[in-house]
């Protein structure tokens, strides 16, 4: 007799077949009985067990079976960022504070700080809990860290951050230009939290980027046209932006063996005195034998002044209004560059005649109005006055940016507004126009395409404020501030470092896209029956395996991972 697996739809079953001969001979086959289906706890495992047990064997379990998954932790994604970190040399970091005497492990912190805003930004407290969902690679951590043990490596980073600046400088000189280095830099601001009043408090109220007035600090950015920051500086929140220009430029010259600075910056960061500072300062550095060239790309916020009218005229007659173009004059005794998009000069105008439009239809309704008034006319409503009518129409123009094109006049009896035809003509003048100031003898098209690239350096606050969520700040301490910049800045050189290897590649997908289909590699945790605890990863995929290779980094193993304490 023998088995024989039969199978009827989605089912297998065992039988008992006996072999016999007919009465002619010939071998042949019959069905004894049906012993039931193969299935985990089915009746064949039952009648296994029992002719065991017959036989006085006791029945040994399935290794499987009891098996149970005690834990589960992501670990892609960490592994990645902690091999991209060593990669880049980031733990010769701890140099900069070696002199230091704190008991903390300040390194351990900062990587884990750092891992924390690219993977699942959050406060300090949240990185512990984050810490509690993640496979750290053996040797990044020695020891989870509590809170105070986070607050404590922010004073330390703090105390030491020219020290470390400089190391960290030193670091990133392989992967930036040295001859020729052409740097953006841009402003933005970060909201805080908390009304408590601090000495050296950089927490103050300032225009925000969203143009209200709110409680912030100032973070000024610098990056390589590759896209790479390499400095960074953090400033009270009612800090003029063109007053830091020279300060990052010295401190940049400081930390960089750079032959060449070509620097390109936005409207605000321009003035007058900073073309000249920074004419003092290439010829201290000549004294100084250092050889730099310092040139620069400024756009110029034209609107404010009223010098170029003319010169504007001169230039839009010699070329056709509905083509772009590039032409060239000069100003304050400057090479300055002019551009012409005539589809945003359509737009900007459309917009412009649109918003000037309904302002002119709300004064003149209030104006009908109070006349009205006067000739004894009822309406419904409070009755207005010129003085009350004068200051929230005049809000009105403020609100809608339109103060220096409708004048109100405040000091009149009467309400009374004009529109200066003559402002109204240089904005149209102005609209599609680019200008700016340079000292390079870079052709003009090519200056335009460079201070156009500054937009990369806007996607990089995007970056920290989204991806990194570098605010709202809920610090109160200076020095925690900075060192919360610091730490939301050595992620955004992560991310852009991760960016570029990937475009290398040629692969589309975003540093973040990558982290979260890395974030899927998991370290799994069983306990057998028997008491034994295994740990393994899931099964990395082939989509996987070629993220890693676009990264240049090598591919984790479970010996790689801490074991979790259970």
């Amino acid at each position: 007799m023998f088995i024989k697996v039969t199978q009827s739809g989605a089912r297998r079953y065992a039988q008992l077949v006996e072999s016999f001969r007919n009465e002619d001979g010939k071998p042949r086959q019959r069905t004894v009985c049906t012993l039931g289906r193969l299935e985990d706890g089915g009746e064949v495992d039952t009648l296994i067990a029992s002719l065991q047990r017959a036989r006085g064997i006791t029945p040994t379990p399935s290794p499987l079976e009891g098996l149970r998954f005690t834990d589960s932790r992501q670990a892609g994604d960490v592994w990645a960022l902690s091999e991209l970190w060593r990669s880049l040399g980031f733990d010769d970091l701890a140099s900069a504070w070696r002199r230091s005497k704190t008991e903390v492990d300040v390194l351990s912190c900062l990587r884990l700080m750092v891992f924390n805003r690219l993977c699942d930004p959050g406060s300090k407290l949240g990185v512990l809990r984050w810490l509690q969902t993640v496979a750290l690679p053996v040797g990044v951590a020695k020891g989870l860290p509590e809170h105070q043990h986070l607050l404590r490596a922010m004073d330390v980073l703090d105390e030491y951050s020219d020290t470390l600046g400089a190391r960290l400088a030193t670091l990133m000189r392989p992967l930036i230009d040295q001859d020729l280095s052409v740097v953006f830099y841009d402003l933005t601001t970060v909201g805080v939290t908390g009304q408590t009043d601090l000495e050296d408090d950089v927490r103050a109220y300032g225009r925000a980027k969203s143009g209200l007035v709110e409680r912030q600090f100032m973070l000024s950015l610098v990056q390589t046209a590759e896209g790479l920051p390499i400095a960074h500086e953090v400033h009270p929140g009612n800090t003029a932006e063109a007053k830091t220009l020279l300060p990052m430029i010295r401190g940049l010259l400081e930390r960089y063996p750079l032959k060449r600075v070509v620097l390109v910056a936005d409207r605000g960061l321009l003035s007058v005195s900073n073309i000249e500072e920074l004419a003092k300062l290439q010829t201290q550095l000549k004294k100084d034998g250092r050889d730099v060239a310092l040139q620069y790309i400024l756009a110029v916020p034209a609107a404010r002044y009223g010098d170029f009218c003319e010169d504007l005229k001169s230039l839009s007659e010699t070329q056709a209004a509905v083509q772009e173009w590039c032409a060239e004059t000069k100003w304050q005794g400057q090479r300055l560059v002019v551009a012409h998009d005539p589809q945003v000069a359509a737009r900007r105008g459309q917009v412009r005649d649109k918003t000037i439009a309904e302002l002119v239809a709300m004064g003149q309704q209030r104006s009908d109005k109070l006349d009205g008034q006067d000739e004894g006319k009822r309406a419904k409503g409070r009755p207005m006055s010129d003085s009350g009518t004068k200051a929230r129409f005049y809000h009105a123009v403020k609100d809608a940016h339109m103060a220096h094109v409708i004048k109100v006049d405040l000091k009149a009896e009467l309400f009374t507004y004009a529109i200066d035809e003559d402002k109204k003509r240089y904005l149209e003048l102005l609209d599609g126009k680019l200008l700016l100031v340079t000292n390079t003898d870079t052709p003009g098209a090519e200056v335009v395409q460079r201070y156009k690239s500054l937009a990369d350096i806007e996607r990089g606050f995007r970056v920290l404020k989204s991806d990194i969520e570098i605010g709202p700040v809920y610090h109160r301490l200076p020095q925690r501030i900075r060192s919360h910049a610091l730490v939301c800045f050595m992620a955004l050189i992560l991310y852009r470092v991760m960016r570029m290897r990937l475009a290398a590649a040629k692969r589309t997908e975003s540093p973040s896209t990558l982290l979260e289909q890395l974030k899927r590699i998991h370290q799994q945790t069983v306990q057998t029956t028997d008491g034994k605890t295994l740990t393994g990863l899931t099964e990395i995929t082939p989509a996987q395996k070629s993220l890693f290779a676009a990264l240049e980094l090598t591919l984790p193993t479970p010996s790689d991972l801490d074991k979790p304490a259970l």
